[in-house]
């Protein structure tokens, strides 16, 4: 019997052959999808539009905040400083999240 000898294989491609593979590409992120709850938005009483906006007043640009606030079917929060404020095109924007007045459930100053 011949003994034939091959050509060594490199590092990388040796290495290739036990990565993990992952048969259900893209399934786990499915199931998550799947699992949110969507909710509707809220409706706000007249007495929290007008805690909301006395918040909005009291708060400046660097000041910490925690803005609960709806997207995409759910309630999302966020806590950091705000970089702006637009009175005039009603947005809120915490770190780089642009917010909209009309979304927000919640401000309170963190800190």
């Amino acid at each position: 019997m011949a003994n034939k000898v091959r050509p060594k294989m490199d590092r990388s491609n040796r290495a290739k052959q036990f990565m993990p593979f992952d048969a259900l590409t893209g399934f786990r992120e499915a199931l998550r999808e799947k699992e949110r709850i969507l909710v509707e938005q809220r409706e706000l009483s007249e007495e929290m539009k007008e805690r909301l906006d006395e918040a909005l007043r009291g708060i400046g640009k660097g000041s910490m905040v925690t803005v609960e606030y709806f997207e995409a079917g759910e309630y999302v929060q966020v806590t950091g400083l705000v970089s702006a404020i637009d009175f005039c095109g009603r947005t809120l924007t915490v770190v780089n999240q642009s917010i909209s007045f009309e979304v927000i459930l919640n401000l309170t100053e963190a800190g």
